[in-house]
């Protein structure tokens, strides 16, 4: 049984990733002025721009190799409360009905999957495990 949820929160933790390192990544490519002046258009000091942006590209890439994943998972959960109740909100669960994706049902999801990695953890192939045997090792030795 362990087997088998460890693989799941690998999944979790693996698309959860990538998903939020391509999302830094596309603001960064698309010119975080871009966002830096939404952010400043809807009342949020842009400077968060480059934090949010940071935080999804190198914290996704983080979650990817198991870098971290309760802290990175906590950090996400914090960027999509703020999505949802700075942008989100206002539009509802599935939006407008005029823009895909303008409603906060992904956020919901995303900060559901990152709070429960923020919780729990994911051991399966993560880099943070080289570090933990590597001191348990030590530890063992003396």
């Amino acid at each position: 049984m362990n087997n088998k949820l460890e693989a799941s929160k690998l999944m979790l933790r693996v698309i959860l990733g990538i998903s939020f390192f391509v999302h830094g990544l596309v603001k960064f490519q698309g010119g975080i002025e871009n966002t830096v002046g939404w952010f400043d258009s809807i009342g949020i000091p842009g400077v968060l721009a480059y934090v949010v942006a940071l935080i999804e590209m190198v914290g996704g890439f983080a979650l990817i190799i198991g870098l971290g994943t309760r802290i990175v998972s906590a950090l996400i959960s914090l960027v999509m409360i703020g999505a949802i109740f700075t942008a989100k909100l206002s539009v509802g669960f599935l939006g407008d009905g005029q823009t895909p994706g303008a409603g906060y049902e992904l956020d919901l999801a995303f900060l559901a999957i990152a709070l429960f990695l923020a919780i729990n953890g994911s051991k399966m192939l993560a880099v943070d495990q080289l570090f933990i045997n590597k001191s348990e090792n030590e530890q063992a030795g003396k």
